[in-house]
């Protein structure tokens, strides 16, 4: 399964980057990539504005070569090969968000970013995502790039047909729980035969878990995956199955973006940078989307982070590198080029992106992801949510997309959960 910059979630252990990475010695060899002058800093493709990197090492040309390398492929496993074998280490490391609590257990293999002056940045970026890059020790392992607010998108014109509200503050206003978000999709479906709210129910599972402060493992290491605040979102999005407002195909195929150009998937829940997935997946739909606030509150997709590791050579210059291109200027150019939305509120009033959007229909949609940004709800992190969260969301998928039971599914669901959590030592 390949990974992507936004957060795809794969299957798989969890556990596999924590172990690689305690594996590690604690000594610090020179990196082969860095001679004290050259500089190495490692990313994936679209984790960094190529404006903000240009600027970057022009910036800095004088005290040293900043050298930034974009990795392909499995960037996490990539890093992790790297630093276990102390051999052409970058001295500044990308940490995607998903990967980052697997990274924290392991906060020696990085420079406490506060031992450089990390604290007296913190008031310039969201709390909770400034939080997130910091171990349970409190080591500041990641300084944070970019966060994914999720919001309502949806086709303008459909939904008028419809007679549903059609304006922005409209739609968040008389849209705003679940059950009104549903009834949409019922009227939605009579007026306008063949249409769906939504491509699929995993968009409501996933965000009304994410919409929460607790998610699949607490601080103890206990599963926690079959309380209520879980069953509460498969019943949400069994839900929607039940009252036939969510199709049966899968997101990303040749046959959900037809359906999304041709009105009848006109609308969606998905982070801040699907804007730009928008409109390189559907560009003739420039001019109908607009963009409000998803039911009851908030939830958060993405977004990622910058380390220095123990093997840099000159953390001080790597900690002024890192720093000013994550500064709220730049964060907001790196949201022009990148789709990387901002982390820094500063930057949600500058007027790179207080520009209406066309593909919008003119809308200033920094006026929904800015407010939403700063409402996500924080939850604990933990390195195995990734693994055991899996099962849960390929077995509501089963019943999405191929009509599975879903008592049946949740009990394949619970009995996955127990085997993977046995295996990593978690109680269950």
């Amino acid at each position: 399964m390949r990974l992507s910059r936004r957060g795809l979630l794969r299957a798989g252990l969890a556990g596999t980057a924590a172990t690689a990475l305690g594996g590690l010695t604690s000594g610090c060899a020179v990196p082969t990539g860095s001679t004290g002058r050259n500089m190495v800093l490692w990313y994936w493709d679209g984790g960094l504005g190529d404006t903000v990197l240009k600027n970057a090492k022009a910036r800095y040309d004088s005290n040293v070569d900043l050298e930034a390398i974009k990795i392909g492929g499995y960037y996490r496993s990539k890093l992790i090969t790297t630093m276990a074998g102390n051999a052409h280490v970058p001295d500044i490391a990308g940490l995607k968000g998903e990967d980052m609590a697997s990274y924290l257990p392991n906060a020696n293999q990085f420079v406490d970013l506060r031992t450089l002056g990390a604290e007296k940045y913190k008031s310039q970026y969201l709390d909770w995502k400034w939080d997130q890059g910091i171990a349970d020790d409190g080591t500041m392992v990641g300084f944070p790039i970019d966060c994914g607010p999720v919001a309502h998108y949806y086709q303008f014109a459909v939904f008028d047909k419809a007679g549903l509200p059609y304006e922005p503050d409209d739609v968040s206003k008389e849209l705003n729980t679940w059950e009104k978000f549903f009834a949409a999709g019922e009227q939605l479906k009579k007026r306008i035969p063949g249409t769906y709210l939504l491509s699929d129910i995993n968009a409501v599972f996933e965000n009304v878990v994410q919409q929460g402060s607790k998610r699949y493992v607490d601080k103890d290491r206990h599963f926690i995956g079959d309380q209520q605040h879980v069953r509460d979102a498969w019943a949400l999005a069994v839900e929607a199955k039940r009252r036939r407002i969510v199709s049966d195909l899968v997101s990303g195929t040749p046959d959900q973006l037809s359906a999304v150009q041709d009105g009848k998937l006109p609308s969606q829940l998905n982070a801040s940078w699907a804007t730009s997935d928008l409109k390189t997946g559907v560009p003739k739909t420039k001019g109908r989307w607009r963009v409000a606030q998803m039911p009851v509150r908030p939830s958060n997709n993405g977004g990622s982070f910058l380390s220095i590791t123990k093997e840099c050579r000159e953390p001080e210059q790597a900690f002024q590198i890192i720093t000013w291109i994550l500064n709220a200027a730049n964060q907001a150019q790196g949201f022009a080029d990148a789709g990387l939305f901002p982390s820094t509120p500063a930057s949600y009033e500058l007027k790179t992106l207080r520009q209406p959007d066309p593909f919008f229909g003119g809308q200033v949609t920094m006026d929904v992801f800015g407010p939403a940004a700063q409402k996500i709800t924080v939850a604990y992190n933990s390195p195995f949510d990734i693994a055991l969260g899996q099962p849960l969301k390929d077995e509501i998928k089963n019943v999405g997309v191929l009509g599975k039971d879903p008592k049946k599914a949740w009990s394949d669901a619970m009995s996955k959960c127990r085997r993977i959590a046995k295996h990593l030592g978690v109680s269950y």
